[in-house]
C-alpha cells in the first residue's frame, strides 16, 4: 500500500465525538512518501481501468482530494477543475507534479480558480495545498476547455494520445497496412482511427479495441461503431485476448511522462501470445526505438515494411 495506513481521521461511532473518516479521492498514483492520501479514496485517475469517473461524482460531495496533476495544461486545469467542484466548500485539494511537468504552473493554475494557495517543494515536485473556495472562479470554462469534443468526424479528449490531430506514427502505418482479415485486435487503439482503417476491410470478422484510457473508450465507442467491433478498457497486458488472426498497434513508450521502451516490449510479448500460430502483428514506432530484438525473440518472421518521417513500420509473423 503506497499510503498511510492510518486514517487522518479515525472511523468511530456516532455520537463518539471523533470524526469519521472522509470522503476523498485520488487522482493517480502518488509516489511513497510524497503525499498522504486518505485511508479509503476512490481511485478516479481516466489511466487506471476500473476507476470510478470523477465526472460522475455529485457536486460538493466530497471532503478531501489529492491530485497528481497531469503534464498538458488543458487536462491539469480539466482534472482540477472536476477536484474543485465535487469538494465540499473548505474542502482539501494537494496538487502535486514534478517541477518540469507542470509543478512549477500548478500555484498559478490553482490561483485561477480564486483558491489561495500554500506551496512547498519535496523530491523534486512542487506540492500544493488549497482549500475549496465557496466560489470557484471560471469553473465551466475550465471543464469545457478539457472537456471531450467532437473535431470535425471524430470524438476525442485533451490527456488522450495525439489528441488533436492524426499522429505520423499511425498515419504512415495506415497508409501501408493491406487489407486484414479474421478475427484481431488494436492494441492501444486511442480513439479508434487505425481501427476505422482495419474495418474497412469486409474480410475482418471481428476487431477488439483495447486501451487503458477511459477517455479515449468513451471517445471510440462514438467514433467506432461498426458492430464487427468489441471496446474494451483495460491494459493490453491484462486484457487476455488469445487466437488472434491480426494485431495492428502504435505501442506506447512513455510512462508518466518518462521514457520507458519496457512498455512497448510488453505490447510486442502480448501480441505475440494473443496471435495463433501464422498470425500477423503490424506495428508503427519511432525510428529511435530498438524494437528490432524483441520482435524477433517473439516471432519466426520480421520484415521492415516501410520507412519515412523518423517512424518505422512492422509486419511480424508468429
Amino acid at each position: 500500500m503506497w499510503w498511510s495506513a492510518t486514517p487522518r481521521w479515525p472511523s468511530t461511532a456516532p455520537g463518539s465525538g471523533v470524526r469519521p473518516v472522509p470522503a476523498a479521492i485520488v487522482y493517480g498514483t502518488p509516489p511513497y512518501n510524497l503525499v498522504d492520501v486518505p485511508t479509503g479514496a476512490v481511485q478516479v485517475s481516466p489511466i487506471l481501468p476500473g476507476s470510478t469517473a470523477l465526472e460522475s461524482l455529485p457536486d460538493a460531495s466530497q471532503d478531501e482530494a489529492v491530485i497528481a496533476a497531469p503534464p498538458g495544461t488543458a487536462e491539469r486545469d480539466y482534472a482540477l477543475a472536476q477536484a474543485l467542484r465535487v469538494l465540499k466548500p473548505g474542502g482539501r485539494l494537494t496538487a502535486f507534479a514534478p517541477k518540469d511537468k507542470g509543478g512549477s504552473r500548478l500555484k498559478k493554475s490553482l490561483e485561477a480558480f480564486g483558491c489561495e494557495v500554500f506551496e512547498e517543494s519535496r523530491k523534486h515536485n512542487r506540492i500544493c495545498t488549497v482549500e475549496r473556495p465557496q466560489t470557484i472562479v471560471g469553473l465551466d470554462a475550465f471543464v469545457a476547455k478539457g472537456a471531450a469534443e467532437q473535431m470535425g468526424e471524430l470524438w476525442s479528449q485533451p490527456g488522450v494520445f495525439s489528441w488533436d490531430r492524426v499522429d505520423p506514427g499511425s498515419a504512415l502505418l495506415i497508409a501501408n497496412l493491406p487489407p486484414l482479415k479474421g478475427k484481431g485486435a488494436d492494441f492501444g487503439a486511442g480513439i479508434g482511427i487505425l481501427a476505422l482503417t482495419v474495418l474497412a476491410s469486409p474480410d475482418v470478422k471481428s476487431l477488439a479495441l483495447v486501451d487503458v484510457d477511459r477517455r479515449a473508450i468513451e471517445a471510440a465507442r462514438k467514433n467506432v461503431t461498426d458492430p464487427r467491433a468489441t471496446i474494451v478498457w483495460e491494459d493490453v497486458r491484462q486484457a487476455g485476448l488469445a487466437d488472434l488472426d491480426f494485431v495492428v498497434m502504435n505501442p506506447p513508450f512513455h510512462d508518466g511522462g518518462a521514457e520507458d521502451r519496457a512498455l512497448g516490449v510488453a505490447f510486442i510479448e502480448t501480441a505475440a501470445k494473443a496471435l495463433r500460430k501464422g498470425g500477423t502483428c503490424w506495428l508503427t514506432a519511432n525510428r529511435h526505438l530498438p524494437y528490432e530484438r524483441p520482435l524477433g525473440a517473439a516471432f519466426s518472421k520480421v520484415e521492415l515494411r516501410a520507412e519515412a518521417g523518423g517512424y518505422k513500420i512492422y509486419e511480424a509473423r508468429k
